[in-house]
């Protein structure tokens, strides 16, 4: 690999960090050790949510940038007498990109076991059976144990966490960046370049850097670090479709890698606060930065919690295009990487209390 510079470095250890939902001490540290240097104050919530605080003007606005920490993943359930491990998912999959490929297993004590999922030779599938997926219930993860015991032994248990193996690269664009995980470290990535971009900058605002835990099981951290921060806008930041890949139609997305941040107009967990959509198209215009609209039918980002807690939080999903997410790896590109860094810290040095308030009467 490529000497990578700090901020591919940054990625590098954000998406290699094994953390399904529930399991997000490992990309929580990351993003802790990257955050900071920025922030005046670090917590945790119960549920294990990260919140970066950093303050331009005491009584200002509070405004919320998340990403969340999770990511798609599954959970050792049973292990059986030859030593062969039966999961669950934990987060979408579908069943057509997992077979035979390779995930660690990471054990209580933090050991890490490499497995792959089995799969069979096609020689003895029936000729029917192979236009079919295979089920989930039916799979199983091979860790080279020759039994039960000897699994048991190396530490396995049912509970274990199980993550796509996969590393980091820089591809022969180096625009294009390639990893696991961008569903969502890109979003904590984000947040933590928010805060940097922002520790020398003059602003009326108190920003919240977040990581949240268990999006992918129902946004869950973000209702609860919503609520610890009582925010007066919420922003959402994660990945969205990229609709510039083969057999994808128009009426499935539009969107395209490096055609700017995505401005997620609707989805299933939220439609746009319409005051504060407006006036990001404002800001992105006035700087001539470039973006996109996404609506899914489908699917959903932590603004869908954000924008419902209390009585109500103004709230905005704003997404990087990135092609082949909920799958063992994915590509997006730096320049959507960093237009949404230099979107996201724009509209917070044009936020101010009387601004807020006229985004919450529209």
């Amino acid at each position: 690999m490529t000497q990578l510079d700090p901020t591919l470095q940054m990625l590098k250890e954000l998406t290699d960090a094994n953390g399904i939902p529930g399991n997000e001490r490992a990309p929580r540290e990351v993003m802790r050790k990257y955050i900071e240097p920025f922030a005046d104050e670090i917590v945790t919530d119960n549920l294990g949510s990260l919140i970066a605080k950093k303050v331009g003007e005491e009584n200002g606005p509070k405004i919320m940038v998340a990403g969340h920490l999770d990511e798609i993943g599954f959970m050792v359930t049973q292990i059986d007498d030859k030593g062969f491990l039966k999961f669950q998912t934990v987060g979408g999959w579908w069943e057509q990109v997992m077979l035979a490929q390779r995930v660690t297993v990471t054990t209580r004590k933090g050991e890490e076991i490499i497995g792959v999922i089995g799969s069979k030779p096609p020689h003895i599938i029936p000729a029917d059976a192979r236009k079919k997926s295979v089920d989930v219930k039916d799979m199983f993860i091979d860790i080279g144990a020759s039994s039960k015991e000897e699994a048991m032994k190396w530490g396995v248990l049912p509970g274990d966490m199980v993550t796509p193996y996969f590393e980091f690269n820089v591809m022969k664009n180096k625009k294009h960046l390639l990893a696991k995980a961008w569903d969502n470290r890109i979003g904590c990535a984000i947040a933590i370049d928010v805060l940097r971009a922002l520790k020398d900058e003059q602003h009326p605002n108190i920003v919240y850097g977040v990581g949240n835990v268990q999006e992918e099981v129902g946004l869950r951290g973000a209702k609860t670090s919503t609520f610890k921060i009582q925010p007066d806008i919420g922003f959402s930041v994660d990945v969205g479709v990229a609709g510039d890949t083969p057999g994808i139609t128009p009426k499935e997305s539009t969107s395209k890698m490096g055609a700017g941040p995505q401005i997620v107009i609707y989805d299933a967990s939220m439609v746009a606060h319409t005051g504060l959509r407006n006036f990001v198209l404002e800001i992105a215009e006035e700087n001539n930065i470039p973006y996109q609209f996404e609506s899914l039918a489908g699917g959903g980002t932590d603004a869908g919690s954000i924008h419902l807690t209390a009585n109500g939080v103004p709230a905005l999903a704003i997404g990087v295009a990135t092609r082949y997410i909920h799958s063992h790896a994915g590509i997006l590109s730096r320049d959507d990487y960093e237009n949404t860094v230099k979107l996201i810290v724009e509209i917070i040095k044009k936020l101010d209390r009387e601004t807020v308030d006229r985004i919450i009467r529209d």
